[in-house]
Formats: C-alpha cells, structure tokens, sequence
C-alpha cells in the first residue's frame, strides 16, 4: 500500500496493534487490531468497510489518539514535517489535531451554551483562520448544510441529531485539515441532508485533502472513495476500487 512516487503521503500507519482489557466482563482481553499497515495520499479518499466490530473505528480512533495503540507508529506529514504521533506530548497532539487533523464521529461534543455558529468558527480558528475569517467561513459551511439560521446561536444540546451532526461535519470541514477522519457522518440524515453532506465530503479531494472515512453506506463507499479497504477481525482482508472490494453498484 505504498503511495505513487508523485503523491504526497499524508498519513502513514505501519504494524498498529491495539487490544482492550474487559474488565466489566470477567477481564478477558479482545484484540481489535492486529498489525494494520496503511498509507493514505493527499486527496485520496479511502474507505474502510466490514462488519460491526471488525477494527474500524478502533484505527481511526488510534490515529486521532483517542485510543492509544499497543504498538505500532502512525505518521501524519504536518506543514512542519512528517510527526510521528503515538508518542507525541499530549500537548503537541492537542496542536496537531487542532490545525492538521479532523475528526467526525456520528455525536457531537460541544461545550455547554454554546452555539453551532461559534463551535463552527472555533475549528477554524484552530485551524489558523483570524476570528472574523472564521466567523465568516463558519457561517458558509452551515448553509452549505442548510442548518436553519435561526439554530446558529442555539445551545447545540438542544439541537437535532441530525442537526448535531451537521454541526459536526460543518466543523470537520471548516478550513479543511491535511487529514480528515469521518466515523458515519451522515448515520443520522435524511436524505436532502444527506446529499448535502456528501457533495461537501466529495469536494475535499480537489483541495488535496486526505480522507479516511468508516461508513456502512455502500451507495456512499461507491460514490465517494477512490480505494476501499475490508476489514475482517482487525487485519485489512481486501483492498481495492470500491467495485473490486464491494461489487458493482446496483
């Protein structure tokens, strides 16, 4: 999986292993990834695909550090240089997800009181935007999403789900980061929104942005990905075109 000579390699994973302790349980040990090796391009969008449980989520939540691996390395080429983040300073990676790094999941965390409006233009400000760039990008990436302007300075914790994921993805993509990592962004939306969202997704890869996305949408995997990666009890089984790895769109 190594990128073409005259691609930029934005995110590279090499042998990520992780493995949790359930102690709710009886304190057995599950082990969700077992060697994962994976390169992704600037402006490549790569799919992950397979069933509940298969390591998914548990790579991107590795790369975004939320979890933190067993061993492995996860290299993320920042405007600085290649950073190597699995022994980052939680400092320094507080700072790389905030500039370089996107992360969407299906739920919104926002802090209490606050507003779509202002935790829009908060990512874009730690994305490097003045406050009025940010304000002003903020406000275009909520209509692009039809969030109804009346919302914008709601308390988010009254919102929708689908209106909190809107909130999300328009914060994900505001200014866009080297890397986005989408974990079933559009779960929540119907079907007007949901095209929305995925022409908004589509649209990253001609600013070079480098998408690694989980969605169980095979309509979404077909339209959107440029190579597809099956996962099958932590390792990668298959790779390919979504036609190759998902058969032909119906």
């Amino acid at each position: 999986m190594t990128a073409g000579a005259n691609m930029t390699t934005v995110l590279s994973v090499r042998e990520l292993r992780k493995s949790f302790t359930l102690h709710t349980i009886d304190g057995r040990t599950t082990t969700s990834l077992r060697g994962i090796d994976l390169d992704v391009t600037a402006g490549e969008h790569v799919a992950l695909a397979g069933p509940s449980g298969a390591g998914k989520s548990s790579l991107l939540r590795c790369i975004h550090r939320s979890y933190l691996p067993d061993s492995g390395t996860v290299t993320l080429t920042t405007e600085h240089g290649p950073v190597e983040l699995t022994s980052l300073p939680d400092r320094e990676m507080a700072r790389v997800r905030g500039r370089e790094l996107g992360y969407v999941s299906q739920f919104l965390t926002a802090p209490p009181r606050t507003g779509p409006w202002e935790v829009v233009a908060a990512a874009g400000r730690r994305r490097g935007m003045s406050r009025a760039d940010a304000r002003d990008a903020a406000a275009e990436s909520l209509r692009r999403l039809s969030l109804d302007e009346a919302l914008w300075d709601v308390d988010c914790g009254v919102l929708s789900g689908g209106e909190r994921q809107r909130v999300n993805i328009a914060a994900g993509t505001v200014n866009p980061p080297r890397l986005l990592l989408l974990d079933e962004p559009v779960s929540a939306l119907d079907p007007v929104n949901r095209e929305r969202a995925l022409e908004l997704i589509a649209s990253l890869s001609a600013s070079g942005v480098a998408v690694l996305a989980v969605f169980h949408d095979l309509e979404a995997m077909h339209r959107l990905a440029s190579r597809v990666l099956r996962f099958s009890d932590g390792v990668i089984a298959h790779e390919g075109t979504p036609a190759e790895v998902l058969g032909v769109a119906a």
